[in-house]
């Protein structure tokens, strides 16, 4: 008998098979396809290499701010998809030998559960004192009539595309369909982007959603929110999608429709109900601090349990699951999670919400300063955004909220002043080194308390 037997070789899965080796545990990893799970194959990676194709499609256009004179180009999508496909495979590689070099025996395979110490895959049966759920999720189905038309695709099939459609249109204001929306728009598609709910990434703070929405509106992108789609149909050329919104009828033509409403549980096949496990209304896992699941030495990470749905929570999740089984006790910090958005301009976020904040009763002081003070930003040309601090009545930094060039790295910060509850008093006396982006962060600490150097003092 195994000691752990883990079902899904993504982000979660493939991090605590390593972490289970080096506590001395023997581990099988069964996954159905490549290692790295959704994030690598079809999703963080792949859509990342894209991103970088459309920054320097952005920057081309952007050229003569920089004094260069650029003539014809083109954009070739089918060689940027092959540079896609050998990112991923390289990275693929890369995590098939760390769990070769940490000896992970795998199985390729679909998993079906028949007791909960016995896992069924290619017809052999496998014994393991705990079983560890990382099977991840799948893109939502969305109950549209006509959704299954040629040209209607999920966040899987768009990023086969080997041409740039001339029109997209995107269901979901999220973060993939926004993502989406700002890589094809650079790459020289028409993009729209229909929203149900009122608001953009409505699962961040609502200031950086309506900032957002003016810099896509800046990029040519239409964006109606509060719009519920009725029906897609086929069109004399291409696509044509019916919804109702704040102002009446909508109707939009394109070659091509990105559904992005979402992510579920990927849980079909495992059967999970035989060994009485349950999930929430909505399918996902429901487990403890701990990970555990209602069914003893059963345990579930990442996406398939919800809450954070997002790559690195997930190889958290795992790490904290397999030590939990060693007899080690580790917490996962859900307070202080940053969240990327590579959008353009990038967006970046750790902790609580104003929103959020208000909602749990906190009275919170907001500091803001803007990129169009900040030295590094107009050299580089990307003087759009800002930083947002909040901190509470005690002065402790609950939030970090930024939109802005290299958002993603300028988190990073904003995470450990939130996850060691640091208080605002407490680093504004940190020296940031000049010229950078992170002086905008310190600046935004200052104005927690009116004290911003390059910033007019307000006066009423």
């Amino acid at each position: 008998m195994h000691d752990l037997l883990i079902i899904g070789g993504g982000p979660g899965g493939y991090v605590a098979a390593i972490r289970a080796r080096q506590l001395g545990m023997s581990v099988v990893l069964i996954e159905k396809d490549r290692a790295g799970g959704t994030c690598l194959n079809r999703g963080c990676i792949p859509t990342k290499a894209y991103y970088r194709n459309a920054l320097f499609m952005h920057d081309l256009k952007a050229s003569s701010e920089f004094n260069v004179k650029v003539g014809n180009f083109a954009f070739d999508m089918g060689g940027a998809r092959q540079r896609k496909d050998q990112i991923v495979d390289n990275l693929v590689l890369g995590v098939d030998k760390l769990l070769q070099a940490n000896g992970v025996d795998r199985i390729k395979g679909e998993a079906v559960l028949l007791d909960r110490n016995t896992v069924l895959v290619n017809d052999t049966e496998l014994k393991g004192k705990n079983i560890l759920l990382a099977t991840g999720s799948i893109p939502a189905y969305l109950a549209i009539p006509g959704v299954e038309l040629p040209g209607v695709m999920n966040s899987d099939q768009i990023l086969e595309l080997n041409d740039v459609p001339e029109r997209l249109l995107i269901i979901g204001g999220g973060v993939i369909g926004l993502e989406v929306a700002c890589i094809f728009n650079a790459l020289g598609s028409q993009v729209t982007v229909i929203e149900f709910r009122p608001e953009l990434l409505n699962s961040l703070d609502k200031e950086l959603g309506k900032r957002l929405q003016v810099f896509l509106k800046k990029q040519g992108i239409t964006v109606h929110t509060a719009a519920a789609v009725e029906k897609i149909e086929a069109a004399a050329r291409g696509l044509k999608l019916s919804a109702t919104g704040k102002k009446g009828n909508i109707e939009a033509l394109a070659d091509v429709i990105l559904t992005a409403g979402g992510r579920k549980a990927s849980t079909v096949g495992l059967n999970l109900e035989k060994l009485g496990i349950v999930s929430d209304k909505a399918g996902f896992i429901k487990v403890d601090k701990h990970f555990a699941t209602s069914a003893e030495g059963l345990y579930a990470i990442g996406d398939v349990i919800g809450g954070y749905m997002l790559a690195h929570v997930a190889s958290e999740e795992g790490i904290a699951a397999v030590e939990k089984m060693a007899g080690m006790d580790r917490t996962v910090h859900y307070h202080a999670v940053p969240a990327c958005v590579f959008t353009i301009p990038e967006i970046a976020s750790v902790g609580l919400s104003e929103e959020a904040a208000k909602a749990q009763g906190l009275v919170c002081r907001s500091g803001k300063f803007q990129f169009a003070a900040n030295g590094k930003a107009l050299t580089m040309g990307e003087t759009g955004g800002m930083v947002k601090v909040l901190a509470d009545q005690d002065d402790v930094i609950v939030g970090v909220h930024i939109i802005g060039p290299h958002a993603s790295d300028l988190i990073m910060e904003g995470t450990l002043l939130v996850q060691n509850r640091r208080k605002v008093s407490e680093t504004t006396g940190t020296i940031h080194p000049h010229p950078t982006l992170s002086e905008a962060l310190m600046e935004a600490l200052l104005d927690v308390h009116g004290q911003a150097i390059h910033l007019a003092p307000f006066r009423k």
